[in-house]
């Protein structure tokens, strides 16, 4: 199973124990995220597009009294802070579950007639 597979089972699990190691983990990677996305992510990504700081993006709706802004620079800002943080989240969570799955036990010993039927199979295989 790749990544992008285990990413949408955990997306569309709803395990508890999973959502909530992801509000505490949220909260506590906010900051970092937040900073990751406004300053290393979002600049080379505006300059690569001829200098916009996506920050500032807005439309303008004018109205008789005052202007309304509809500020989506903002709104893509957070959708890439979301995605940053829930793909580290679902990592985090992922260690664990790896951590958790139990080792796989020995095979048991063949039995005497298994033995024989192997050993059948071994000595038609080398008359072909």
């Amino acid at each position: 199973m790749g990544i992008i597979d285990d990413f949408k089972e955990f997306a569309v699990r709803g395990n508890v124990i999973d959502l909530a190691v992801g509000v505490i983990m949220g909260a506590a990677f906010a900051p970092i995220v937040s900073s990751l996305v406004d300053n290393v992510v979002m600049p080379p990504i505006g300059y690569m597009l001829a200098g916009i700081d996506f920050s500032s993006l807005a439309v303008n709706i004018p109205t008789p009294t005052n202007p309304v802004s509809i500020k989506y620079g903002i709104f893509l800002n957070a959708i890439i802070k979301f995605l940053i943080t829930a793909f580290a989240i679902f990592l985090l969570v992922k260690a664990v579950n790896t951590m958790k799955r139990p080792k796989a036990a020995a095979a048991p010993p063949l039995t005497r007639s298994e033995e024989y039927l192997k050993e059948i199979r071994d000595l038609l295989a080398q008359k072909t």
